[in-house]
């Protein structure tokens, strides 16, 4: 019996189908961040630009433009967006600055605020709404801050490892953060007062590029090319042929995507049972994304300009 299970999953593997994109979106620059809020998919770019695409007509209804920076040497060039997150009609980005620091903006009814300046000299690598006065936000340094927009100050700081910060993620209720990081263990944090109540840990051996978390499962893109499962059912890992840098679950957790290897496919597997069951082809480059809509769609992106819109049969 052990065998034909063996002998059954093995073929799963093999006869995964494989699907090209539905659609493709084409964003002004190479693409650092995707955010859907209702029937708008939002993409951040390496190019001063956030694009916004009706998902309904597919077609580009406004771009947001930062400012460009001067670098180093005296050129101007383009400011690289490196998250952003919506929250009713108000957006909020994080973006190269001048001298190697990070700003933060905030974009509402056609208006581009500062919310945190270069002055304040952080690395900032992510930030996301919390609700529309908190936001938090992750340093390369590993320090996480809670920062209240109205009142302009920090809430409160936390040093979540020794580790250089990779990527961070909110659970659904946006209660707690889980934070990946070099170390390869991942930190959840409570937003009310930035306390650790829980390490996931056992799997990761090096570097998590990416984590994300959907209804009590957790998965990680690793360095060490595994892509870790953490959740009620089961703990494991899945072994890919190259660097992970991209993971993403479904809103049930019950299906998952991790780029897969060096011709930049997705793989999509059960969570549960780890079967293989779609083999996503056609992106050029190095994943960036992979933002599923629900059980059957998902949005992918890479460092080039194109995202993709896959259905899954």
């Amino acid at each position: 019996m052990k065998l034909l299970i063996s002998l059954l999953f093995c073929f799963s593997l093999v006869f995964s189908q494989t699907l090209r994109p539905t659609q493709t979106y084409l964003a002004s620059g190479g693409v650092t961040d995707l955010v859907l809020k209702d029937k708008l998919l939002y993409i951040s770019t390496k190019a001063s630009l956030i694009d916004i695409f009706n998902i309904e007509t597919s077609e580009l209804v406004n771009s947001i433009r930062i400012p460009q920076i001067t670098d180093f040497i005296g050129d101007v060039i383009d400011s690289k967006i490196y998250s952003v997150d919506v929250i009713n009609e108000k957006v909020l980005l994080v973006s190269q600055g001048e001298k190697g620091f990070r700003s933060i903006y905030e974009y509402k009814n056609g208006k581009l605020t500062p919310v945190i300046t270069i002055s304040k000299k952080m690395y900032i690598a992510k930030a996301k709404y919390i609700n529309e006065d908190l936001i938090i936000l992750g340093l390369l340094s590993n320090q996480i801050f809670l920062y209240d927009l109205k009142q302009k100050k920090f809430i409160w700081e936390v040093q979540a490892s020794q580790s250089k910060f990779s990527n961070f993620v909110l659970n659904e209720e946006k209660t707690k953060v889980i934070i990946a990081d070099e170390s390869g263990a991942l930190k959840q944090l409570k937003i009310k007062d930035g306390k650790v109540s829980k390490i996931y840990s056992g799997l990761n051996v090096d570097n998590v590029f990416q984590v994300d978390t959907k209804n009590g499962v957790v998965i990680t893109a690793g360095q060490d090319r595994r892509c870790a499962i953490y959740s009620k059912y089961n703990k494991y890992y899945k072994k890919a042929d190259f660097l992970i840098y991209s993971v993403g679950l479904s809103p049930s957790g019950k299906l998952a995507g991790f780029a897969n290897n060096e011709d930049n496919d997705i793989t999509i597997f059960k969570t549960k049972t780890k079967e293989e069951i779609y083999n996503l082809k056609g992106h050029k480059m190095t994943l960036t994304n992979i933002l599923f809509k629900n059980e059957q769609e998902l949005y992918s992106s890479s460092d080039d300009n194109e995202v993709y819109y896959w259905k899954l049969k």
